[in-house]
């Protein structure tokens, strides 16, 4: 219950955050900020390399003693 209510009072927090820095940033020279730039309780989704399936098989199927 307590982190539902920290996550709350972060989201209402991290909006007028990002509301203050974009009132205060100069348009010309940055971009807009995001309220997810504030709250703490926000991951960001790491990005996952695509590989060819001929690599994860290398590295994830036993070959037999004679195979290479």
């Amino acid at each position: 219950m307590a982190e539902g209510r920290g996550k709350l009072e972060w989201g209402q927090t991290s909006c007028l955050m990002a509301l203050v820095a974009n009132l205060m940033r100069d348009p010309k020279k940055s971009t807009g900020v995001k309220p997810v730039d504030f709250n703490p309780y926000f991951q960001k989704q790491k990005k996952i390399a695509k590989v060819p399936a001929s690599v994860l098989r290398d590295i994830w199927c036993k070959r037999k003693d004679g195979d290479e």
